[in-house]
C-alpha cells in the first residue's frame, strides 16, 4: 500500500494495493489532509492473501499491524519517527517498495492523470483505474 503525492491544484492521496510485481489491484482516494490511516482502514478488508505487506511510514499504526498479523500477513512498515520504541522490519524486503513507487509514477505519463483535469474525485479515480488497466493489465 502506498499513496499518491499531491497533484496539481487539487489535494488528493491515492492509496493502492499491488501484487508482488507491482501491478495495482485496488485503489482508494482520500482528501490530501486526511490521515493515511483512513486509506488503510478502507483497504484492509479487501487485502488478498499474502505473506508480506510493504507500506511507508504513513501506515505505521499498532492497530494496522495487529490486523495484518491476525490475517497472517507480516507487516514490513518502518516506524514513524515519533515512535518511542523503534519497530523492527525487514530492510532488504522493504527495498522492493521501489516497484510500488514505479507503479504510482507510470499513470502520471497520462496527461489527464498528471494534470488532474477531473475535479470530481470519482471521475479522477476512474481515469486512474483506466490508465492502470491499460498500463499494467493489457
Amino acid at each position: 500500500m502506498d499513496r499518491f503525492p499531491e497533484d496539481g491544484g487539487m489535494n488528493t492521496k491515492l492509496h493502492a494495493i499491488t501484487d508482488s510485481i507491482g501491478r495495482p489491484i485496488r485503489f482508494f482516494i482520500t482528501a490530501g489532509q486526511v490521515s493515511d490511516y483512513t486509506g488503510a482502514r478502507a483497504l484492509v478488508g479487501s487485502l488478498p492473501a499474502a505473506d508480506w505487506l510493504l507500506g511507508d511510514r504513513g501506515y505505521d499504526a499498532d492497530w494496522f499491524r495487529e490486523d495484518l498479523v491476525d490475517r497472517g500477513i507480516t507487516p514490513c512498515i518502518p516506524g514513524r519517527k515519533s515512535r518511542d520504541k523503534p519497530v523492527r522490519y525487514d530492510k532488504r524486503r522493504y527495498k522492493r517498495r521501489s516497484r510500488i513507487e514505479i507503479m504510482f509514477g507510470r499513470p502520471k505519463d497520462w496527461r489527464r492523470v498528471a494534470t488532474r483535469h477531473d475535479r470530481c474525485p470519482k471521475v479522477f479515480l476512474s481515469a486512474i483505474a483506466l490508465a492502470a488497466t491499460v498500463l499494467f493489465w493489457l
